[in-house]
């Protein structure tokens, strides 16, 4: 049976549900920004902590990396940057999903980069 129009939700409601929603989104979002993830590569040899905007704060070095190839440290640190960031976007799907109760697959991002 259908709902009477004096049953169904009223676009006052509507707009509290959109606006609590949003706040959350914003709390969420700050959260995100606020983290800090530590990736690392060459079994923790390289560290590299960045925050949930992509923002590198920290580089740790092993001091045993200064006898290698350039290169070699250099793709470490690559790697690394890509654990955190790896991290980063796990983290951000789970807290959406919390948010949200829909999972986000892997690669999905919001917002979408443009």
């Amino acid at each position: 049976m259908t709902k009477s129009f004096n049953e169904r939700p009223g676009l006052g409601d509507l707009m509290k549900k959109a606006q609590e929603m949003q706040k959350k989104m914003q709390d969420i979002q700050k959260q995100i920004a606020e983290m800090e993830i530590i990736g690392q590569s060459g079994g923790g040899l390289v560290k590299i902590t960045m925050t949930g905007t992509h923002y590198a704060k920290r580089i740790a070095l092993d001091p045993s990396l200064m006898k290698e190839e350039k290169s070699i440290i250099e793709d470490l640190i690559a790697a690394a940057i890509n654990d955190a960031a790896d991290k980063i976007e796990k983290g951000t799907r789970e807290r959406m999903a919390a948010l949200t109760g829909i999972k986000l697959p892997d690669g999905f991002e919001l917002p979408p980069d443009k």
